[in-house]
């Protein structure tokens, strides 16, 4: 037995969000059975965090122990083949017997995407959120900086997840601006439920001037979820990455004939 992390990306709209859950096809089912069909093992996958319904990923990372002769290449490679349509695994890299996806991580970087086109866009509908009111990006920004640091958080959490402290560190949020689109991309040490969603929604309302930068501060010293903006849809958030303290997911993964891609990072 080894133990093996997994660099996992999937599309949540196919999906009941990462976790196991009895009646719903989850992306975690999907890479235990995955597994399971190619290893003949039951195997358990811990995931890095529990994305909900809807929420996609490009850097989820599980961890999970396999009893199999294949190196981590060809275990990618053929892990792959046992997958449903929407998720990939995009790397194994062999780590570490103590490593742990959820609880040696560190930290995660969030991008949430909302396309700002004058009518609906035609194609990967669940994969953004589209506004087409004008926004004030100066405002967003301001607002943007005014989440930083260590700090209560309550006010941006939605029940539904037990937690001994609503006290969390934004490293950075950052606003991402294209022609006709913009990102949000929010970095700390750990999220509460819904928080990610909610700092979206709330600078999206402070673009569209329902609240102004200064509203922040008085939001997050209430402590009061009512005040803050609403939960922006689930469509518009991808999980980046996860960070560890050492490095993950070195070098390149050869391809299924053993070159690698020519942009393959």
């Amino acid at each position: 037995m080894r133990n093996v992390r997994l660099l996992i990306a999937y599309d949540g709209s196919r999906f009941f969000g990462w976790q196991r859950q009895e009646g719903f096809g989850s992306v975690q089912q999907a890479v235990e059975e995955g597994l399971e069909s190619l290893l003949g093992d039951r195997v358990v996958v811990h995931g890095a965090g529990r994305t909900d319904t809807g929420v996609h990923a490009l850097g989820q990372v599980a961890s999970c122990h396999v009893d199999t002769s294949l190196d981590d290449q060809r275990l990618c490679h053929a892990l792959n083949a046992h997958l449903d349509e929407g998720v990939v695994v995009r790397r194994v890299e062999t780590c570490p017997d103590d490593f742990h996806a959820r609880f040696s991580a560190t930290g995660k970087r969030y991008l949430y995407l909302t396309v700002t086109t004058p009518f609906r866009p035609p194609f990967a509908e669940g994969q953004f959120h589209w506004t087409r009111e004008p926004l004030d990006q100066a405002a967003m920004r301001d607002a943007a900086s005014r989440f930083l640091g260590q700090r209560d958080f309550a006010a941006l959490a939605s029940s539904g997840s037990p937690r001994t402290s609503t006290v969390r560190t934004v490293e950075h949020v950052r606003l991402v601006a294209r022609r006709d689109r913009f990102a949000i991309v929010v970095q700390g040490n750990g999220f509460l439920y819904n928080m990610v969603r909610t700092i979206a929604g709330t600078l999206i309302d402070v673009g569209r001037g329902r609240l102004v930068p200064s509203d922040v501060d008085a939001i997050l010293a209430s402590g009061d979820r009512r005040r803050a903006g609403a939960t922006a849809p689930a469509g518009g958030l991808w999980l980046l990455r996860v960070r560890y303290p050492e490095r993950c997911f070195t070098g390149r993964l050869a391809g299924p004939r053993g070159a690698a891609g020519l942009f393959q990072g």
